[in-house]
């Protein structure tokens, strides 16, 4: 099973209302929960099984788990301005980075105008690096994340203004 057969999954079960969902094959045993549809919590854990006749190009890994929580309202009630805002999340989990390379320029700076598909950043999984391109259209109003940082599925990336 590849990265992106288990972003898919994790994306139907997220969309689908369901609980927890468990698959496991020889290889791979995936555990998906989700908490309650209010989205205080989502708990999400993929473990791959090592197996002892793997092919030399499928590394092994180490069980990882991860959560995401819900963010909190500020006291200010900044939650509230950014409410009109559209929060692009991490599909997966892995490292940020805002540059195709370290010698180019970042895909997009806070004021930029986006159109649907444009790619905003790349994250690296598991030696793979994925491009994460906008769902909307509109202008960069705050990046939320530092350049090589370590992001988990589900937190927020950019905060765009579609208007």
């Amino acid at each position: 099973m590849d990265i992106k057969e288990i972003q898919s999954l994790i994306k139907f079960v997220a969309k689908s209302g369901a609980t927890e969902v468990k698959l496991e094959t020889p290889d791979v045993k995936i555990t998906i929960r989700t908490g309650p549809p209010e989205g205080f919590s989502e708990t999400t854990l993929v473990q791959q099984i090592p197996v002892a006749a793997a092919p030399a190009s499928m590394p092994a890994s180490t069980p990882a788990t991860q959560e995401a929580a819900a963010p909190a309202t500020t006291a200010d009630g900044s939650s509230e301005e950014e409410s009109k805002y559209i929060t692009i999340k991490s599909p997966i989990i892995g490292t940020f980075y805002r540059k195709p390379s370290p010698d180019k320029p970042p895909f997009v700076e806070v004021g930029d105008v986006i159109a649907q598909g444009d790619v905003l950043c790349v994250i690296e999984a598991m030696k793979l690096f994925n491009d994460i391109e906008s769902e909307v259209s509109g202008k960069i109003v705050k990046i939320l994340v530092e350049d090589s940082s370590p992001v988990e599925f589900d937190q927020p990336l950019y905060l765009i203004d579609p208007s």
